[in-house]
C-alpha cells in the first residue's frame, strides 16, 4: 500500500482553514461568551448510521460540500439558533453560485434546533416553510443561519429565520435568504428524528 506523508493533509487543507476561520471568528468568540446558548458540534459527534442517513451530517458533508461539520449554538432551552458554517463548490445550481435548496435545508435545518427543545417529545416536522431569496449565495463562503421563535401554541412553533455571509473581522454581511417556518409535534412521534438532540 502506497503511503502519504501525514502533512499533505495537515497543512491548509480546505477543512483546516475552513474551521480555523469559522473558530477565530468575532461572531464565534460573541456567542461562546454568551452564557445563555450551548455550543455543540452534533453532526460530528451523532452516531455513525445516523449521521449517514442525513443530509447534513451524511450527504452533504465533504470537503467541496459543506466543509468542517457546523458550529450550533443554541438557546438553553431552545428559542433561538444560531449555525455557523463553509459552503463548497460541489453545492452549486450554476457554476460559482450555490444552490437555492440547499439554503431552504440550512434554514429548515435551523429551525429545527431551534424548536425541538420546546417540544415535550423533543421532535417535531416542517409543516411549513417559505423563503425569500435576497441574494446569491456563493461557493467557498461563510454563512450563518439564524433562527427564532415568533410564537407559540402547544404542538405548534411559528419561527422567523435568515442565511446571512459571515465575512473576515466581523466586515458588513449580505442577507442571501430570510424565511418563516411552522412546526408541529406530531401527535404520533414514533420513528421520526430527535434522534440526537441530546448533543
Amino acid at each position: 500500500m502506497l503511503k502519504v506523508p501525514r502533512r499533505l493533509f495537515t497543512t491548509q487543507s480546505p477543512a483546516k482553514t475552513a474551521d480555523t476561520f469559522i473558530q477565530t471568528h468575532p461572531l464565534t468568540h460573541s456567542l461562546r461568551a454568551n452564557r445563555t446558548f450551548i455550543e455543540s458540534r452534533p453532526h460530528l459527534h451523532a452516531p455513525g448510521l445516523l449521521r449517514a442517513e442525513t443530509l447534513m451530517g451524511g450527504s452533504l458533508a465533504g470537503s467541496e460540500k459543506i466543509t468542517v461539520p457546523p458550529y450550533v449554538f443554541r438557546k438553553r432551552g431552545g428559542g433561538k439558533c444560531v449555525i455557523i458554517m463553509h459552503l463548497g463548490s460541489d453545492v452549486c445550481s450554476h457554476p460559482g453560485v450555490v444552490h437555492g435548496g440547499l439554503l431552504a435545508t440550512l434554514l429548515d435545518e435551523t429551525f429545527a434546533w431551534c424548536c425541538l427543545p420546546r417540544f415535550p417529545k423533543r421532535v417535531g416536522v416542517t409543516a411549513n416553510l417559505s423563503v425569500n431569496y435576497r441574494a446569491p449565495a456563493m461557493a467557498d463562503s461563510y454563512v450563518v443561519v439564524n433562527a427564532e421563535i415568533v410564537k407559540m401554541e402547544e404542538r405548534k412553533a411559528w419561527l422567523e429565520g435568515r442565511v446571512e455571509t459571515l465575512e473576515a473581522g466581523g466586515a458588513c454581511s449580505t442577507l442571501l435568504a430570510d424565511a418563516q417556518a411552522l412546526f408541529v409535534e406530531p401527535k404520533k412521534s414514533d420513528g421520526l428524528g430527535g434522534v440526537y438532540l441530546t448533543s
